[in-house]
């Protein structure tokens, strides 16, 4: 019998931290007691965090990871932790973010896709003494700015301080990517072009065989590559924009669902409440109202 691997959500994350918007957001300086468990786990959140101090081991879909003082790790969500382990001093900066918040404040920032295949790459990165502090000075403003919920426009605040971070955290990939002198891969050139080609797109085309032809092969071979690289099928990853997209639309617009099925190119509401409850477990009506 096969053991089915079990998701970890950020509910059950914020557990262990005081710091904490409902919205989606959790800040941890020890991810130790969420990550430490007896079983393989499957994130349905995004950790980005900044050791202090001790050392930390994990593995990150079957590939071992070393964490110490001035790294910087980052895991995406559905990516598998197993063995994690720690020292007794370990201290981070940890920042969780549920992958709708996410996108909710992160959706405009050009070249998205490479900070997914960075993290895949390079889940661990050793930061300078100027990109620890940086980092530092972002994760002291988005906690004060968290812990001052009388604040009318405390999520927005939040959201900002997140965008300008991500900024900063991009140009330390420039800094990585330019120092290393080996060439990206094929494969990986290929999954950020189609990435990025799905970005541009998503809203009107769903089909694999439309994003092949794009790129000038097969639509098997851009699904091997992609489920290689990314451990997600084409179908997952249009899905998951997709999905993404209703969702921000539905939560914080008000546009009706008649205008968001017309906007996403769907034929008719139908069908878009049919794809939507298929894999949410939800109608758009229903989901908009909880």
């Amino acid at each position: 019998m096969i053991d089915i691997i079990k998701d970890l959500s950020l509910e059950e994350a914020k557990q262990w931290s005081t710091d904490y918007m409902d919205e989606g957001l959790v800040l941890a300086s020890s991810v130790s007691d969420a990550l430490c468990f007896e079983e393989p786990k499957r994130l349905n959140f995004i950790v980005m965090a900044l050791c202090k101090k001790g050392h930390a081991e994990y593995s990150i879909d079957t590939r071992e990871q070393s964490v110490k003082p001035g790294d910087l790790f980052f895991v995406s969500e559905r990516h598998i932790i197993d063995q994690y382990s720690s020292s007794p001093d370990f201290e981070c900066m940890g920042i969780l973010l549920s992958t709708e918040f996410y996108h909710g404040f992160i959706q405009n920032v050009k070249n998205i896709s490479s900070l997914l295949l960075f993290s895949m790459d390079n889940p661990v990165v050793a930061l300078t003494p100027r990109e620890i502090q940086v980092y530092s000075n972002y994760y002291q403003a988005i906690q004060e700015k968290m812990a001052d919920t009388e604040h009318h426009y405390r999520t927005d605040l939040v959201r900002a301080l997140l965008l300008a971070m991500f900024y900063d955290m991009s140009n330390v990939i420039w800094r990585v990517e330019h120092s290393q002198s080996k060439t990206r891969k094929r494969a990986d050139d290929l999954f950020a072009r189609f990435v990025r080609l799905l970005e541009e797109n998503f809203r009107s085309e769903r089909r694999v065989s439309w994003y092949a032809d794009q790129l000038c092969i097969t639509p098997k071979y851009l699904s091997e590559v992609v489920k290689s690289v990314s451990k997600r099928t084409p179908n997952e990853w249009i899905d998951n924009y997709v999905i993404l997209e209703v969702r921000v639309q539905l939560k914080n617009t008000t546009k009706s669902i008649k205008e968001i099925t017309k906007e996403l190119h769907f034929p008719n509401q139908s069908f878009l409440g049919k794809y939507f409850k298929e894999r949410t477990g939800l109608s758009p009506s229903d989901y908009r109202k909880a």
